[in-house]
């Protein structure tokens, strides 16, 4: 019979927990890749879901680089000589463990909480924050790898604060370019022919999307739970993902992904922008070759940014077209706050954990974060949406009318 100790009950809760994020991560982020293919009606509500799911479970085994960033570029693991924390990996690892539990928690909290809200937030901003302000509070500000070694920037600036900073404007302008090569290109066809041939076109697009927001966001799921495995000394390579973390990992935000966050759907498909197919084509495109090239570089990027980005930058891109800065400019609040307001319930999770301690400590954790994550979805039915009703004629608040800024440049 097996021995359930503290170590190992501590262990099963994180990896419990780090599953569950991917879960909130795959339903907070299916807008990224099918918002905008709802929006045009280039797929059903439900179809578009369904295929966003097996897309994101494919693309979850293309590659581990992003899984590899996250288990080496957050947390100072070792000493300046190479040598493990013995405070982080005492007692099972009982240390880390717990910053890692303390940091999910305050990562899906995050999440709900925006889902809640129909905020398009960054997941990988929530799990970064959370972990950031967990470490902080157990390990103080040197705890956390700022910068790589020497004058190498892999560590959380070079590999998420830096891409969370330029992806979006990068975005925005490759798709405001596609939009506007797109229109020119098409100039003199049809609009009703253009919308049928994008809308086909769109298909394909927002699949290459989903597959690349496969790749890039279960890994961080992956990287958070080898990262348990070696704080508990059941894994000892940094460069290598066990196969049965790859496969938990993808079934995790496959599932997330199929349930569909209809919220921020709703909010990036209808409130940014009114969209077109040749916009909607061009916008994911951009995307998808942002991530994709993200993705192989190891970079951790936030996906939300870069879908938002772009759709913005397909309405920059056509003559015409109306943004609703105001509705862009909650998410740019959203945006600015995730890594800072999960990094304080991250802190505030790790001294309840701490505080009560042994293995209750943890489980108090993982309780209060169910109990807040049950209450945030009774409180949604209040105002429930789903794929009945995410393509319903936008009205949002009665403030946003007052600000849709017509774009007066681009093609048409």
């Amino acid at each position: 019979m097996m021995n359930v100790t503290p170590e190992f009950i501590l262990l099963a809760l994180v990896v419990i927990t780090a599953l569950a994020f991917d879960f909130t991560n795959g339903f907070h982020d299916t807008a990224n890749a099918m918002a905008t293919s709802i929006a045009t009606k280039a797929l059903s509500p439900k179809a578009a879901v369904t295929l966003s799911a097996i897309l994101n479970l494919v693309g979850a085994f293309l590659s581990v680089e992003v899984a590899i960033t996250v288990t080496n570029a957050v947390i100072r693991i070792q000493n300046a000589d190479g040598t493990p924390k013995p405070e982080l990996l005492a007692d099972g690892g009982h240390g880390l463990l717990l910053i890692l539990m303390a940091g999910l928690a305050g990562a899906i909290i995050w999440n709900i909480l925006t889902w809640l809200w129909g905020l398009p937030s960054s997941s990988s901003h929530a799990l970064f924050g959370g972990l950031v302000g967990a470490t902080i509070a157990g390990m103080g500000w040197n705890g956390v790898k700022w910068v790589g070694e020497g004058t190498k920037l892999d560590g959380l600036v070079g590999k998420v604060v830096l891409p969370a900073l330029l992806s979006p404007a990068i975005a925005i302008v490759v798709a405001m370019i596609g939009t506007r090569l797109v229109f020119w290109i098409t100039k003199g066809v049809a609009e009703r022919y253009q919308e049928s041939g994008f809308r086909w076109g769109q298909i394909g697009t927002a699949s290459l999307l989903s597959l690349s927001h496969g790749t890039n966001d279960a890994q961080k799921t992956m990287g958070v739970i080898t990262l348990a495995l070696i704080a508990s000394g059941q894994w000892t390579a940094t460069n290598e993902i066990p196969i049965w973390v790859k496969v938990a990992c993808a079934v995790a935000i496959a599932s997330g992904t199929y349930i569909g966050g209809w919220r921020i759907i709703r909010t990036m498909g209808k409130g940014l922008v009114e969209i077109s197919s040749p916009q909607g084509m061009a916008a994911e495109s951009a995307s998808a070759a942002v991530i994709l090239t993200s993705s192989q570089l190891g970079f951790a990027l936030s996906t939300t940014h870069v879908a938002t980005g772009s759709i913005i930058g397909s309405g920059l891109g056509r003559k015409g077209a109306t943004v609703r800065w105001r509705v862009a400019g909650r998410m740019g609040l959203a945006w600015l706050t995730t890594l800072p307001l999960a990094g304080l319930v991250g802190a505030g999770m790790w001294w309840l954990g701490h505080l009560i301690g042994g293995s209750a400590g943890p489980i108090t954790v993982f309780a209060l974060m169910c109990a807040a994550a049950m209450y945030m979805r009774w409180h949604s039915r209040r105002d429930p949406i789903g794929h009945h009703n995410v393509n319903d004629e936008w009205d949002g608040k009665p403030e946003d009318a007052t600000v849709d800024v017509p774009v007066s440049g681009g093609v048409h």
